[in-house]
């Protein structure tokens, strides 16, 4: 069985990996860890309690990157669904998974459904050199933009180097009306608005035409066979992965 440590189980997500865990049956829950009426506050005090393969986290922006080098640091692998993490940070988390021989899996998203909407707008990237990426999120998520619409800018851009071609000169009139810019000019907006969970969409514009690519999410629970994929592969690899993508077949 692999023994499962959840943290941030009391939040949204926390939740649903709690539920999915107990229902799965090669996984064992032994911690739920959350500041706010945890079994556990903190990770270190589940690992002096109970013994931990593999930890979820699903906490916050603030906490995350301190949480991935504890554990690596003490011998559990970890699988990493907060977003906010720096490039900077990822490269520090690739590194030291390295070198302490520790799983990592970071994803920005865990829906199957999102992870291919990434790859098909990579894919059409190499024949449209003008998009743009509108991100749509409830309005308690506290980071912007969010880790999938970076993560799939970041997959567009190996695909083509500039997305703006052909664009006139700019001036904002309103700072921030034409969103942040990312990799290799992709304009991203974010909305913040309650009814949404997760959505996102991908606009490709060429002359006379227009390609959108859009994933929506309904409920949480489409993320849950993405995070028990993980959870596996990180008990098998002991190696670094970013992104869902690399491990789905």
């Amino acid at each position: 069985m692999i023994k499962v440590a959840v943290c941030g189980s009391n939040g949204k997500m926390g939740k649903e990996v709690v539920k999915a865990v107990n229902a799965a049956d090669d996984m064992e829950l032994v911690a739920q860890i959350d500041i706010f009426n945890g079994q556990f506050t903190s990770i270190k005090d589940a690992k002096n309690s109970v013994n931990i393969d593999v930890l979820v986290d699903f906490t916050q922006p603030a906490s995350i990157y301190e949480n991935a080098l504890y554990c690596l640091n003490n011998d559990i692998a970890i699988v990493i669904g907060t977003t906010g993490l720096s490039d900077e940070q990822i490269t520090e988390l690739r590194n030291l998974s390295s070198e302490k021989n520790v799983a990592c899996l970071i994803a920005p998203n865990f829906s199957t459904g999102a992870v291919l909407m990434m790859k098909f707008a990579q894919m059409a990237s190499k024949y449209f050199d003008n998009a743009e990426i509108i991100e749509l999120h409830h309005n308690q998520k506290k980071d912007a933009p969010s880790g999938t619409a970076i993560k799939t800018a970041a997959m567009m851009a190996e695909s083509n180097s500039d997305f703006i071609k052909g664009n006139c000169p700019e001036k904002e009139t309103l700072e921030g009306s034409r969103g942040g810019v990312s990799y290799n000019n992709i304009h991203i907006h974010s909305v913040r608005m309650p009814g949404y969970i997760a959505s996102q969409e991908v606009l490709f514009g060429a002359s006379g035409q227009i390609l959108t690519i859009r994933h929506d999410s309904m409920n949480r629970e489409c993320y849950m066979p993405g995070v028990l994929m993980a959870v596996r592969h990180v008990i098998a690899n002991k190696n670094f992965v970013y992104g869902l993508e690399n491990i789905m077949e």
